[in-house]
């Protein structure tokens, strides 16, 4: 049965790619997997929560400790963050019924545009519907025939799709690897406009892009550098201003965008830069010009939480103690959480079944974290994507561990003879 399951999975990966006559077929095919893995009680996607509580989780009656969510900073509970949601709502409605072109400008938009600006020492703004069409519209805008994007291999894939969006030609370099980069830089062809494109904060494996070496080469080569901090908003720099404020390099970056998703406890994305370029981007971005605007009330939400952020620093301190903690209690039991910096904690697992199988102990055990299956990442590494966030407690973080333990004796996964070492050469 296992073997049939593994092999099930294997054929998923072909499906998009599948040859028929019926363009359902792929579909139906697709069913078998999820059929066998429901069965197995292993389907982990579209599960339904009852309720999001920030540092647990209601699942089907049950209180569960919640390490599967983005919600770095807590704010989604805060009760600031949530009347500003409300007060929205009475003030403006649940909708602009339109375009940020036409008619879906309200003054709160503009307001907050400068606000974002201002936080990360930009001279301009401009907000999105998601951070999945930030992306589209600033690499659709500024990208065509005669443009190289040179791209991360680990960089989200909002990234992925707006490259392929703008028609410009991409150079992939190995993870990190800025020698790699450098080789793809030298050979790119006179005359043509260079952009390098990178996550500050990788979603997966929560290691930190080499900034200084990034600008290093934008200007050498000269390039313009686009860094996608979805995931460092909050999480890097001493005020959470992410990669660049990280690093102490705000003005050499000459585009930095984020999402409101995480950090800032709603929905909605941004591209902060200077305001010529910005404003090209309103004009040009298609999915800024051809989708709905943001809601007044996702607006007003993100917009308190970066009020909350500002005057409450000290959250993006207290999410690095919990990762801390949690990171090498992990490690002591004898887990591979890899190279991680940061509040994304990859337990590294590396078959796809043993993955979902581990999932739904934990699970059974009160800690939701997120299984990720290729091809998400390579086949071999399959992860428990784990992150903390800044209000869990210390009883949050040990009954995780207890659940971890507990689950890794099951299976047979720990190797505490390694985990002394392992938790040195991380740090």
């Amino acid at each position: 049965m296992t073997q049939d399951i593994d092999q099930l999975m294997e054929n998923r990966h072909m499906l998009q790619s599948h040859e028929d006559s019926d363009l359902f077929a792929k579909a139906r095919e697709f069913q078998n997997v999820v059929g066998a893995s429901r069965d197995l009680g292993i389907y982990p996607y579209f599960q339904p929560l009852e309720n999001n509580l920030g540092e647990e989780a209601l699942v089907k009656g049950r209180r569960v400790v919640m390490l599967g969510s983005n919600n770095y900073l807590g704010l989604t509970t805060h009760p600031r963050v949530r009347e500003a949601a409300i007060d929205a709502i009475r003030r403006f409605g649940p909708s602009m019924t339109g375009s940020r072109l036409l008619n879906g400008t309200l003054e709160l938009h503009l307001n907050f545009e400068q606000e974002i600006a201002e936080f990360l020492g930009k001279p301009a703004a401009a907000v999105f519907t998601t951070g999945y069409q930030a992306n589209l519209g600033i690499i659709s805008a500024l990208a065509n025939h005669n443009t190289t994007v040179f791209m991360d291999k680990l960089n989200h894939a909002s990234l992925y799709d707006a490259v392929k969006m703008s028609d410009a030609r991409v150079v992939f370099y190995r993870h990190l690897d800025m020698q790699d980069l450098e080789n793809a830089l030298a050979k790119a062809p006179q005359g043509r406009a260079k952009f390098i494109v990178s996550d500050g904060v990788f979603s997966m494996e929560g290691d930190v892009a080499p900034l200084p070496h990034l600008v290093f080469l934008t200007k050498k080569y000269h390039a313009r550098l686009l860094i996608d901090d979805a995931h460092a908003l909050g999480v890097l720099g001493k005020r959470g201003e992410g990669t660049a404020g990280h690093f102490g390099l705000g003005n050499s970056v000459d585009l930095i965008m984020s999402t409101f998703s995480k950090s800032l406890a709603s929905t909605g994305g941004y591209v902060a830069g200077d305001a010529d370029v910005v404003d090209y981007i309103k004009h040009f971005g298609r999915s800024m010009i051809f989708s709905a605007s943001l809601t007044p009330p996702n607006l007003a939400a993100a917009r308190e939480a970066l009020a909350v952020l500002r005057a409450e620093p000290e959250r993006v301190e207290m999410v690095h103690r919990n990762a801390k903690k949690l990171k090498a209690g992990l490690i002591d039991l004898g887990y591979n959480v890899g190279p991680t910096e940061t509040p994304i904690i990859p337990v590294i697992i590396g078959h796809d079944l043993t993955t979902l199988t581990l999932w739904k102990a934990l699970l059974e055990e009160g800690v939701y974290v997120n299984p990720v299956v290729s091809p998400a990442v390579e086949a071999d590494k399959s992860l428990l994507r784990v992150s903390t966030i800044a209000t869990h407690q210390d009883i949050h973080i040990e009954k995780a561990l207890s659940a971890f333990r507990k689950v890794g004796e099951r299976f047979g996964l720990l190797n505490r003879q390694e985990s002394t070492q392992a938790r040195h050469a991380s740090g």
